[in-house]
């Protein structure tokens, strides 16, 4: 119970660490989503820490994910006049992007000739984790592998996005918008903030749809 808790407090503690360290110097490389699984891994493995017993106190922030799922529905709400202008460019662009990724992966899963189980965890890669997880579960993949790829999807996405709108000329705030939070969910989003509010706002949204759309589809086709 003890371990538990410590285990629990000290994961709080490292990624408050790692945040204020970010917002010191924000580089990329610094991000609390890359610097804080980095120390717990090591840790773990330098204590030789079963991670049953440090899952003991850590579980409870997985349980976390799910009421953050339905927060999802604020800003959705907030930025619905936004949402009700732009619904048609979001849409396609949301959709495309997502069928795209689901493809892509089901394709990189066939090439690197990954079992049916890493296969389906990879699939939802594009999709906020919580999400991710549920339709990870759902058609038969493994929530932990998934909450991964998701992860390392949205770091990518966020350090690759600003050189591919810099190389493709993207000046829309839309376009943006759709490209980060489609591609890169939170990471993306919170990078898309970086450049400007209305991307920011369009990014939050395009990461929302994204996610309905893929838990949507997901399960139907794969």
């Amino acid at each position: 119970m003890i371990l538990g808790i410590l285990s629990l407090l000290g994961t709080i503690g490292i990624y408050y660490g790692a945040k204020k360290l970010y917002q010191h110097k924000a580089k990329i490389y610094l991000t609390p989503l890359l610097i804080t699984p980095i120390i717990l891994i090591a840790l773990i493995l330098f204590t030789h820490l079963p991670f049953q017993e440090y899952n003991a106190g850590g579980k409870w922030l997985t349980y976390l994910l799910q009421p953050a799922t339905i927060a999802f529905a604020v800003p959705l709400y907030k930025n619905f006049d936004i949402l009700k202008k732009h619904i048609i460019e979001i849409l396609i662009g949301v959709a495309f992007g997502s069928g795209v990724a689901m493809v892509s992966s089901l394709m990189f899963s066939k090439w690197l000739h990954l079992s049916s189980a890493v296969s389906d965890s990879v699939i939802p890669r594009s999709v906020t984790t919580p999400i991710a997880m549920n339709i990870s579960e759902y058609i038969g993949g493994v929530p932990t592998i998934t909450a991964v790829v998701v992860i390392m999807t949205g770091i990518l996405g966020s350090i690759i996005g600003p050189y591919i709108i810099r190389w493709l000329r993207i000046d829309n705030e839309i376009a943006r918008g759709v490209l980060f939070g489609t591609a890169a969910h939170g990471a993306g989003t919170s990078k898309a903030f970086e450049l400007s509010p209305v991307t920011g706002t369009i990014s939050s949204i395009s990461m929302i749809l994204a996610a309905l759309f893929t838990l949507c589809v997901a399960p139907l086709v794969f």
